[in-house]
């Protein structure tokens, strides 16, 4: 079975026109989108209008071509319009919310967590802190929720955090697999340790709870983002954890996908400059 995997395209819409066209070249049965799908610049809360215009259109291809398309919301994705997204995603039978749950096709079962480590940024809809133990990083300013009447601002994050579910919890509340061996996560948030979580500034922030459930686990693959400059930081876009291949493609400037065959674990990563769609 034929994956093409992608992750942190923020709404860029040439990206999403090439993704079609990428899936039809490589003869596809599965697009995972790993998060992070909407845009970042300008009013965050007029993120709705681009699920049910733009993304509603784009969805219509995937079904239209037979196409599974496993995806879901990430940290910069506004978590008022879950509801829209996966409402406009249950409209097409081809395209799955992959949120904290498990999905079969092909023989292959995909399980889904977009759950992040806490970051130093104001937005903290998906945020987590790691395990009960986590060290929290300095902060950029006051906490920030989004809600139907605008944002609510949280003084004290840190207690807030506190009173939360840990990334820890969430991957242990996770519907498991029936067979682990052919079950690949797609996780927002890499694993720390491997080089799939370097920043620009040579810091690695990834997590150790997902690093310990995977070597626990075994999965067959792990697919994440989050971090867009990790591997031109790192020099690393895949590792092996025990037997678990864990994938990171970034994303920058270029578009940038991986292709993966589940039957051989044969995999490329792909960058291409912009090119009009045809």
């Amino acid at each position: 079975m034929r994956v093409l995997f992608v992750t942190d395209l923020h709404g860029c819409v040439w990206k999403y026109d090439r993704l079609f066209e990428a899936a039809q070249d490589f003869r596809a049965d599965v697009v995972i989108n790993c998060g992070d799908m909407l845009p970042k610049g300008g009013d965050l809360f007029a993120q709705d209008k681009f699920i049910a215009g733009y993304l509603d259109a784009h969805f219509a291809q995937f079904d239209s071509a037979g196409i599974y398309y496993l995806c879901y919301l990430g940290n910069d994705d506004l978590g008022i319009f879950d509801k829209v997204f996966k409402k406009v995603c249950n409209e097409h039978s081809f395209v799955i919310c992959l949120a904290q749950r498990r999905f079969e096709v092909g023989g292959f079962e995909f399980v889904g967590l977009n759950w992040v480590v806490d970051y130093p940024f104001r937005l903290k809809d998906r945020c987590r802190m790691d395990t009960k133990d986590y060290v929290f990083e300095e902060q950029l300013g006051t906490g920030l929720l989004s809600t139907s009447n605008g944002w609510k601002e949280i003084e004290d994050w840190f207690s807030y955090a506190k009173t939360l579910p840990t990334i820890k919890d969430e991957l242990d509340r996770l519907v498991r697999p029936q067979n682990m061996a052919r079950s690949i996560y797609v996780t927002h948030m890499p694993p720390y340790k491997l080089g799939l979580d370097e920043c620009s500034d040579g810091s690695k922030v990834g997590s150790k709870a997902i690093y310990n459930f995977l070597l626990e686990y075994q999965p067959k693959l792990s697919l994440h983002g989050h971090v867009h400059e990790s591997p031109e930081a790192s020099g690393r876009w895949y590792a092996k954890l025990g037997d678990t291949i864990c994938i990171q493609p970034g994303q920058l400037v270029p578009f940038t996908y991986v292709t993966i065959d589940l039957d051989t674990i044969k995999f490329d990563r792909h960058t291409e400059a912009y090119k009009r769609a045809r």
